[in-house]
């Protein structure tokens, strides 16, 4: 059986940090929601169910979301950036796409989000 990549998706992670460079920004923890979508190549190994041989997404879920809350960003693009460098860590990870919404962030809109995405034959994202 031929395998194609894996598409791992964490979907709607909702954390608090310091996000913004208002001084009412800067004094209270806004919410923030984090879309993350990381393609892996699969190995063969996790077909036979070894567990060793999967991506740890629940590590670097528990990485984002203590680099998230205890952040201080002025900037979304800061936070995105950061975010989608701790995905692209591990060596099977091929591609990264991260979405983060501000919640409320325009008076008429229901969020303001910023995307960026990293591919492993581009360079490293820092």
């Amino acid at each position: 059986m031929s395998l194609s990549d894996a598409l791992i998706k964490i979907t709607n992670l909702r954390l608090r940090t310091f996000i913004g460079f208002n001084p009412e920004e800067r004094a209270k923890q806004q919410d923030v929601v984090i879309n993350i979508e990381i393609r892996y190549g699969l190995a063969p190994a996790c077909l036979s169910d070894e567990v060793q041989a999967a991506l740890d997404y629940k590590q670097i879920t528990k990485q984002v979301i203590r680099h998230v809350e205890e952040g201080r960003f002025l900037l979304l693009e800061k936070l995105v950036g950061d975010v989608l460098a701790i995905c692209c860590e591990p060596e099977p990870v091929c591609h990264v796409r991260v979405r983060i919404d501000k919640p409320h962030a325009l008076r008429f809109a229901d969020s303001v989000s910023l995307s960026l995405e990293w591919q492993r034959d581009q360079p490293s994202f820092s």
